[in-house]
């Protein structure tokens, strides 16, 4: 590559932030220019990750970062409540975002698209980074094909924000893509206790575990007659996410548009 990626990283004190400094920080195709969070204080960003001084200090302002800076792309993992002012701003500045925060609505996906559009930029919305992941998804919608009766069980943290969660919702939408609405279980069931079921999503559930200890699991347990097929995927830790960042930062720079999934970056 000619010429070094420049990137900042929103929620840079964060642990999946800190992940994300340290492999810019590595490879020697990017550039760190800006580290923005609101709690780490005015530091230098390579003590967030045990590295020497960078010259980077942490911001507590993504515009005033930004602006200074002036980076290629911004990688955001910060929180649900943050993130779309996050994206809307990195645009506004020209600065093709990476995010792997949940909680988009399709209408917001859909505004974003057209933010980019306008720019004549790309940006990616990433559910999950972890191939892994992605191939779980995949086959998840192949078996659907065969196997109609189906339900989601993802585990997370008892700090993740959101239910379900993205990737959860991602997968929910292939196997959809798949197959016709089905609405499973006996058309007579009562929940006794609401919610008992899960959350209902074209005619299977979705549940949400939420436990301290956990990180990231999720199963998709399919059903039919006298079997069941079940596709699980576990993540154990952060850094097996940071292939998929590294990817999605280097090809993000010939896209144009809002990209919802990271499966569309890999061959």
């Amino acid at each position: 590559m000619s010429q070094k990626i420049t990137v900042a990283v929103a929620g840079a004190g964060g642990r999946m932030g800190r992940e994300v400094v340290k492999m810019v920080l590595e490879d020697p195709e990017l550039t760190l220019v800006a580290a923005i969070d609101t709690s780490a204080g005015p530091v230098d960003a390579g003590t967030l990750v045990g590295k020497p001084d960078t010259g980077v200090v942490v911001s507590a302002v993504l515009a005033d970062a930004l602006a200074a800076s002036r980076p290629d792309v911004l990688v955001d993992f910060t929180n649900p409540k943050s993130a779309m002012p996050n994206t809307e701003t990195a645009l506004a500045y020209g600065v093709r975002p990476v995010v792997g925060t949940t909680g988009f609505t399709p209408e917001q996906i859909a505004e974003l698209d057209k933010q980019c559009k306008d720019k004549g930029i790309g940006g990616l919305i990433a559910p999950n980074f972890s191939i892994g992941a992605i191939l779980m998804m995949k086959f998840s919608a192949m078996a659907a094909k065969y196997f109609p009766n189906v339900e989601i069980i993802e585990y997370h943290g008892d700090q993740k924000l959101d239910a379900p969660s993205g990737t959860s919702i991602k997968t929910a939408e292939w196997i959809s893509e798949a197959r016709q609405e089905l609405r499973q279980g006996n058309p007579n069931e009562e929940e006794v206790i609401e919610g008992a079921r899960g959350g209902y999503y074209n005619g299977f559930r979705i549940h949400s575990v939420r436990l301290p200890g956990v990180f990231a699991q999720q199963e998709v347990v399919f059903g039919a007659f006298g079997q069941t097929l079940k596709i699980r995927h576990d993540s154990y830790d952060r850094a097996g996410y940071m292939p998929g960042v590294n990817t999605a930062i280097k090809k993000i720079m010939n896209v144009t548009g809002m990209v919802y999934g990271f499966e569309h970056f890999l061959d």
